[in-house]
């Protein structure tokens, strides 16, 4: 799979420049980062506060911005792009650019059932890609595979969620429709419910599709924000249950260090 992310790389620079990773993020192709991070909406002082992590900014273009966070002599390369699948194809894929270890994706989702709750950490264990994005992979445009289910590798999840488990930490395994919009998933509510996914949210199909290519071990990690179940909205939320969301968001980077430190050991085995 490689070999096809090398293809996509090498038909870009044919009609572009090269380090274009370098020209967006400002991250060096010649560091092996312990892990890159993908964040559509999240920078690292969303998630972390305490003062033991070193947070450098290395650049920024457009939406994009390239970030190195450090800590226990672990360095993370971490990209904050814009949201959406579309998106999350052309700033992953031109990451293919740099070396790294291992692949994180985190953000936001909804639920779409009552068993979810504001602030539980989840990962799918699989997404349905409702985008359009996913069909620029494929050998052809005419190869659109309509809702097609994608899925991570299930035997690092579990081992993942059981390391977590170990450290007190919680991620449930849940089902993912990944839409292409926000505003128009409100008028297809009911057609959405009938997938009978968990949860709704725009990367995860895509996010997944691009790590076989990289060859890398990858896990997302997502956040409840809004339930449409029981009517808890994405904006206008109260105190109380942006609090919450807060601080189970909170807990994601000591959860990211976590996975890093102990990717190679479960990789390995």
């Amino acid at each position: 799979m490689r070999d096809k992310l090398n293809q996509i790389l090498e038909k870009l620079h044919q009609y572009n420049t090269d380090h274009i990773a370098y020209i967006n993020f400002g991250l060096a192709e010649d560091i092996i980062y312990d892990a890159l991070i993908v964040a559509p909406s999240y920078s690292p002082d969303k998630i972390i506060s305490h003062d033991s992590y070193k947070i450098t900014k290395m650049g920024s273009r457009s939406y994009c911005t390239g970030y190195e966070v450090e800590k226990d002599h672990l360095r993370i390369a971490w990209i904050k792009t814009a949201a959406g699948g579309c998106n999350m194809l052309d700033y992953l894929l031109i990451c293919g650019e740099l070396q790294f270890k291992n692949l994180i994706f985190i953000g936001a989702a909804g639920a779409l059932k009552e068993s979810f709750h504001i602030g539980d950490i989840c990962t799918p264990s699989y997404s349905v890609a409702a985008t359009l994005a996913n069909t620029y992979l494929k050998e052809s445009l005419k190869d659109y595979v309509p809702f097609e289910k994608v899925y991570p590798e299930l035997n690092y999840i579990d081992h993942m969620i059981s390391l977590a488990k170990d450290h007190q930490y919680q991620i449930k395994k849940a089902s993912v429709f990944c839409t292409d919009s926000i505003v128009m998933e409100y008028s297809h509510l009911e057609e959405i419910y009938s997938f009978d996914t968990d949860l709704i949210e725009m990367e995860t199909a895509t996010f997944y599709e691009i790590a076989k290519l990289m060859e890398v071990p990858a896990i997302a990690l997502l956040v409840v924000s809004d339930n449409l179940r029981l009517k808890i909205p994405l904006a206008g939320r109260s105190e109380e249950i942006l609090k919450s969301y807060e601080s189970s968001r909170k807990k994601l980077a000591d959860l990211i260090f976590m996975i890093v430190k102990n990717s190679d050991h479960i990789t390995k085995k």
